[in-house]
């Protein structure tokens, strides 16, 4: 293996691209010296070049920069080579719905060739489409790197690369949970900790009495799987119960799998490197177990079979890579990329915001949300006291411009957006800005305030047709929200992932009222994840002439399936209290909705998916989907189809209806 770094460590990514900007997201070795330059397909001549001089280039060690650059129609460019004078800095927009070609070059000199396997068959360039539609869509969330499962966005790209470009989906939105921030396997925590040393990665002062610095957190100090005996601590949450008998402190954070939870900025950093490209991992090798310092016997077997899973993972990232080069990438938000159950109480919320540590853990792993996902969604949303805020604390993360970050990124409200396609599309931050229970600590906060929640009404009001990219469902399994309503009413929410949109009512009426509002759009596409299963439903709200159209649309997860055999008794519960054919759904029905579940047609009688997926959704030109549908990490097809009609090989149309509650 070479010692030398490529220059590349990750991407390029696609990310926002419209009529006027086009943004690029990349981390590389030393600084990019280099223009970015745009052809029409078939040309060798561009009609557009610029430097990525003006760009941000923010550097985080010393063979570490990232790139965030962000391309205006009229550039913002150095004058260009006098051999370049066909290319226009001043076009007044990009063309849109038809391929290009870019290329990054340095002195004329393609760099994008050095990266093994970025381009597609028979390509000379990535191609990509500025899409003014939103006609085309793949979707989904959850992509666990050690989970035994096949990566759904690896079959993605394998299809693309024989699939004529104008067949591509026109965006990929990825709902959540892009890493897994607090399951972190052994092998991943050691290539993470190997990363910090390759790249030089920053030391970052902690506010802590037992870890001062991240540097503390090397394997040679802090062995592999230990990070729950590190992890901070709180007796808010405890019950009268617990407080009578008084209890120890418990875990603030919820995870189960905290052994190797991400602590310090540079590990999120490094893990998005990781997750997304397989420059690192050639310079790397795992070792066995033996050979792990300070691995102990009882988790050697462990080290072997996650190794395993990893390496399974790993062979995917250069299609990955591919991917994402190729095709605009939209991101928000889930709690594994910062930590499970991220903002679900109130409880939780004020056991973070009364230990420095935790709170400094969660603010890590924003900016790192921010570096490697939130940017690149709605570059301008970005002003330049927070830019000015984060260069200060990534330069020098010490415990003054990690508070002031804190500071900056809780008082935030702009993770949420929304892309000017046709129809449009309104990406929601659940996370960030939650309705609060003002009852008790123990009860799950509704997934947007009633601020938020009428941002977004005024987002999709006078619209015919809109859609939405929630990551938790907004109409899920009704037997799973009742088990979870039954666990938090024992005092223990946190047990379950009690959040779902019904479960706090002034979010669950506040989002009814919205739907039932007379300028709402007719048509209605909503696209969910999370949930590690896939379903299709339509709705309709009940008691309202010229009711919207509704679908939900879930796909979850990219590499991640709901354990089994735990939703096929689910799904049997389901169906015997709250299906048309139960007695019991004269009292179990939705009161105010009418749910038309969809059928995959995989031969199987249920109605949940349980495979990794990506989701790909067409809708006809008035926002109605006309088709919907799966791709798991296998290859096959699934379409969601009325029961009605017997299976396809392709995708059907959406516009019947199915089971009824």
């Amino acid at each position: 293996m070479s010692k030398t770094l490529p220059l590349f460590l990750a991407g390029p990514i696609l990310r926002r691209t419209t009529k006027t900007e086009i943004s690029i997201w990349a981390v590389t070795s030393s600084p990019l010296v280099a223009d970015f330059v745009l052809y029409e397909t078939d040309s060798d001549t561009p009609f557009f070049r610029t430097s990525f001089n003006d760009q941000k280039q923010i550097q985080l060690g010393a063979r570490c920069f990232v790139v965030f650059a962000h391309f205006t129609s009229v550039a913002r460019s150095q004058d260009l080579p006098s051999h370049d004078h066909h290319a226009d800095n001043n076009v007044s927009s990009f063309k849109t719905d038809t391929p290009l070609e870019y290329d990054i070059l340095s002195q004329d000199q393609s760099l994008l060739s050095d990266i093994e396997g970025l381009l597609y068959s028979g390509e000379k360039r990535p191609t990509f489409i500025i899409s003014t539609r939103a006609e085309n869509i793949a979707h989904g969330s959850c992509r666990h790197p050690h989970h035994q499962c096949d990566d759904a966005l690896v079959a993605l790209d394998t299809k693309y690369d024989s699939l004529p470009i104008d067949e591509r989906a026109d965006m990929l939105i990825m709902s959540g949970d892009q890493i897994y921030a607090d399951d972190v396997c052994g092998p991943m925590m050691y290539a993470i900790r190997e990363t910090i040393t390759k790249l030089g990665l920053y030391d970052q002062e902690l506010d802590d009495e037992t870890i001062t610095h991240c540097s503390q957190l090397a394997l040679n100090i802090s062995p592999l799987y230990s990070r729950s005996d590190v992890l901070p601590k709180t007796n808010i949450n405890h019950g009268l119960i617990k407080r009578l008998l008084k209890a120890g402190p418990e875990p603030i954070f919820s995870s189960r799998t905290t052994e190797n939870h991400l602590i310090s900025f540079n590990e999120f950093i490094a893990m998005y490197l990781l997750v997304w490209s397989p420059s690192l991992w050639a310079h790397m090798t795992l070792p066995n177990a033996d050979a792990v310092t300070g691995l102990p016997d009882e988790h050697k077997q462990r080290w072997a079979s996650e190794k395993n899973e990893l390496h399974q993972f790993c062979a995917g990232l250069k299609q990955i890579r591919r991917l994402f080069a190729h095709i605009p990438v939209y991101m928000i938000l889930d709690d594994h990329d910062i930590t499970d159950d991220f903002n679900l109480t109130v409880g939780w919320e004020r056991a973070v915001n009364e230990s420095p540590f935790a709170q400094g853990i969660i603010t890590n792993g924003m900016v790192g949300y921010f570096f490697c996902q939130g940017w690149g969604n709605d570059p301008d949303a970005f002003d330049d006291h927070f830019w000015e805020t984060i260069t200060q604390f990534s330069s020098a993360p010490t415990r003054k411009t990690l508070n002031e970050a804190t500071q900056l990124i809780h008082h935030f409200e702009r993770w949420h957006y929304t892309l000017p396609t046709k129809p449009k599309v309104v990406v929601l931050d659940t996370r960030t800005r939650r309705w609060r229970s003002e009852s008790s600590n123990n009860k799950p906060s509704g997934l947007m305030d009633w601020e938020s929640l009428m941002d977004f009404q005024q987002d999709v009001i006078n619209a015919d047709s809109v859609v939405v990219v929630s990551p938790a469902p907004m109409f899920g399994v009704k037997f799973i929200e009742t088990l979870q309503r039954i666990v938090t009413m024992c005092g223990q929410p946190l047990a379950t992932d009690s959040e779902n949109w019904m479960a706090h009512p002034g979010s669950a009426n506040a989002l009814l009222n919205i739907f039932k509002h007379p300028k709402t759009p007719k048509n209605f596409v909503i696209l969910s994840g999370d949930v590690h299963y896939s379903f299709s439903y339509d709705i309709r709200i009940r008691f309202r002439k010229g009711s919207p159209r509704i679908w939900q649309i879930t796909c979850s997860g990219f590499r991640n399936q709901f354990p089994e055999p735990h939703l096929s008794i689910f799904e049997w519960f389901d169906r015997k209290l709250f299906w048309p054919e139960s007695p019991l759904n004269i009292f179990t029905r939705r009161k105010r909705m009418r749910i038309e579940r969809r059928r995959p047609d995989n031969g199987c009688p249920r109605y949940l998916v349980n495979k990794s997926a990506v989701g790909e959704v067409k809708l006809n030109p008035d926002g109605s989907p006309a088709k919907i549908g799966l791709l798991t990490g296998t290859g096959e097809k699934i379409a969601f189809t009325p029961c009605e009609e017997a299976p396809s090989e392709s995708y059907v149309s959406s516009t019947d209806s199915m089971t009824r509650d």
